[in-house]
């Protein structure tokens, strides 16, 4: 185990807990369903996107049995502005069934189970289980893949093999806040093409920032770190 990289994880956590003292997804919802259907429009597309798009969604179809009886291109239709939307329809009416015909409507509590839903991978069942179920997950989304990677914590492309070196320096008790916290980090400080690095808050534990500077990225800078 990499003694000096947790100790150096442990300094950036908690200057970013620092910065970030109370963080929660930022996906609308009132039930763990919303969250599951808000969490697979989220691909490739913006919370704030999502979050304009689910009231009116929930309005007209608001349970697993009413999207499993739903037409795709109604749902298609109302989920349109959150792009990808004919493979979005798709998924999250096979998924209400499944959750009807396997979970007896109710979303599981298990990420063995979530991932078997259509449209569901870890990184949403790790969302809910975290948001909903107070479960500790590993939720490596753009943001977190990009970050970890950044700031020397993980070298893995993979997701999976990202979340799985996050979760050998992270306390378990802090994957989901920790993981939160590089969202909000990612969102207004480290962003992929223009990071700002001269008021970056970890800018001292960053290699990537003494290797960049603070005078802007080479074309070659922004591709090796775009993830």
């Amino acid at each position: 185990m990499d003694m000096a990289l947790i100790k150096r994880t442990g300094k950036i956590r908690k200057i970013l807990r620092t910065v970030y003292p109370d963080v929660k997804t930022q996906l609308n919802f009132q039930n763990p369903f919303q969250l599951l259907v808000a969490t697979i429009l989220s691909a490739q597309c913006t919370d704030k996107q999502v979050n304009q798009v689910t009231p009116v969604l929930f309005a007209t179809l608001s349970a697993p049995e009413n999207f499993a009886k739903a037409d795709i291109d109604v749902i298609s239709r109302l989920i349109r502005s959150t792009g990808y939307y004919h493979n979005k329809a798709k998924n999250i009416k096979a998924c209400s069934q499944m959750l009807i015909e396997k979970f007896d409507g109710k979303v599981p509590d298990t990420l063995e189970a979530l991932v078997q839903l259509p449209g569901v991978g870890r990184k949403t069942a790790n969302v809910v289980l975290g948001a909903v179920f107070g479960k500790p997950g590993i939720v490596v989304d753009t943001h977190v893949a990009r970050i970890s990677g950044r700031l020397g914590l993980t070298a893995g492309r993979n997701p999976v093999q990202i979340e799985r070196e996050l979760m050998d320096i992270i306390p378990r008790k802090s994957w989901n806040t920790f993981c939160l916290r590089l969202i909000y980090f990612g969102r207004e400080t480290c962003r992929a093409r223009n990071p700002s690095c001269p008021v970056c808050p970890v800018r001292e534990l960053c290699p990537f920032q003494k290797e960049s500077g603070t005078t802007g990225l080479s074309r070659d800078q922004i591709c090796q770190y775009q993830v």
